[in-house]
């Protein structure tokens, strides 16, 4: 390697292929003859290259930690608000569950965005009205638009989470996907924060218990609660300072994952079949069938705008199609059992909201597939594809706006 090496000095290409193929026996070798070749200036290039130490991991400005503590602290305040208050956990966590890491993100971005005075009034009214909303609609167990409302709620916070962060971007296409970007990588960072509180949380109480030292009650009430509250805060502001933590990592993750969730597809709708369960006339089966069809559509999205620029094979590209047309035939199965169910027993407000998402979905994985297929036929890259996913993330909004705000109305918050 190291007369390789000094053959090839100036040869960048051939230097290329030998680090290329071999990293770590290219750098010992490099170093061992750098003091004869140091002259050389891309003798040097190479040395900065190869022995280059990347920053320790950063908390941003001088106010930034601060911002973070204050907001956990807020953050796990919340999650204890029903202990602190006379408020039921039954009543609160399905409405407030949202309000919990939310509202601290929101105004973190706004804070990076240096959002001006009118904006902030925009979010904070935002935020007070759907506040406001969800808790005064009359407690109901049976109502359906209730059970909607907390669910897509959070889905509304998500919304107004990424007007936050792309602030007066929101319309451009690569801010939107940048977004997504984000929240593929702080699902990564959040989940090592978790498994490693996970870890500390064993060794504690484990510690403990070998000198009789009872603190299981207090920790799971106050160090866990808080704790978990502040996982995605402080993801967030890692993410956001030290890309270079798991901006390799999400691409990976997405390249593993597109294969295996395709065969576990295909795989599930074979067995389907074979297991006799009819979508037509089993809800509960319907309902975990539309679970599957969403998290399989945000695994597509999350796999496109992941995908490294520099990395997308024809392969993968074919993977994702293959993906995105069997989740097509997912969405058209679910589909039909729902008109079904409709057209058998009519209208309801949980129909209906399922038969919107539906349809969003379809029409954008529609679209989605045929722009995966041309550029698989047109080795183009996925640009159109990014931009169908773009350009559909305001409409999801909209949707979930509809069935928060105007399903209880229109249905009578039943």
């Amino acid at each position: 390697m190291k007369e390789e090496i000094k053959e090839n000095l100036h040869n960048p290409k051939k230097l290329e292929e030998l680090y290329q193929s071999d990293k770590s026996g290219f750098k010992n070798s490099f170093n061992e003859i750098y003091e004869e070749i140091q002259d050389e200036a891309i003798a040097q290039f190479w040395y900065e290259r190869l022995n280059y130490s990347a920053p320790g991991i950063s908390w941003g400005g001088k106010g930034d930690l601060p911002f973070i503590l204050i907001a956990s602290l807020i953050a796990g305040f919340i999650a204890k608000l029903p202990e602190f208050t006379s408020i039921e956990e039954v009543f609160f966590y399905p409405r407030n569950i949202g309000f919990i890491i939310f509202p601290v993100l929101i105004g973190y971005f706004a804070w990076k965005q240096q959002f001006d005075q009118k904006k902030l009034l925009l979010l904070t009214g935002i935020l007070l009205f759907a506040i406001c909303f969800i808790n005064l609609i009359p407690e109901n167990s049976e109502s359906q638009t209730l059970i909607l409302s907390c669910i897509h709620l959070p889905l509304f916070l998500w919304a107004v989470l990424g007007y936050s962060f792309t602030g007066n971007r929101f319309k451009d296409t690569h801010a939107r996907l940048d977004y997504l970007r984000f929240l593929g990588d702080l699902v990564v960072m959040t989940t090592l924060i978790l498994l490693a509180g996970v870890i500390l949380t064993s060794l504690t109480l484990g510690l403990f218990s070998l000198i009789n030292v009872n603190i299981t009650t207090f920790y799971m009430e106050y160090v866990v609660v808080f704790g978990a509250s502040a996982a995605p805060i402080v993801g967030t502001s890692l993410v956001r300072t030290n890309p270079q933590l798991v901006n390799k990592v999400s691409p990976i993750i997405a390249k593993v994952f597109s294969p295996l969730v395709l065969v576990t597809l295909v795989t599930y709708l074979l067995a389907m079949i074979g297991s006799g369960k009819n979508l037509y006339t089993d809800r509960d089966f319907l309902f975990i069938f539309n679970m599957l069809l969403i998290g399989v559509m945000a695994i597509i999205l999350f796999s496109v705008v992941e995908t490294d620029k520099n990395d997308r094979s024809r392969l993968g590209i074919a993977i994702l199609f293959a993906l995105s047309a069997v989740t097509v035939i997912v969405n058209g199965i679910a589909l039909s059992a729902i008109l079904y169910r409709i057209s058998e027993w009519g209208i309801t407000a949980n129909r209906l909201a399922v038969l919107g998402g539906n349809l969003l979905i379809l029409c954008n994985l529609i679209l989605v597939s045929l722009n995966l297929l041309k550029s698989i036929k047109n080795n183009e890259n996925l640009s159109k594809v990014e931009q169908n996913i773009a350009f559909f993330l305001p409409i999801y909004s909209i949707w979930t706006v509809v069935v928060t705000f105007l399903f209880p109305l229109l249905f009578q918050f039943k």
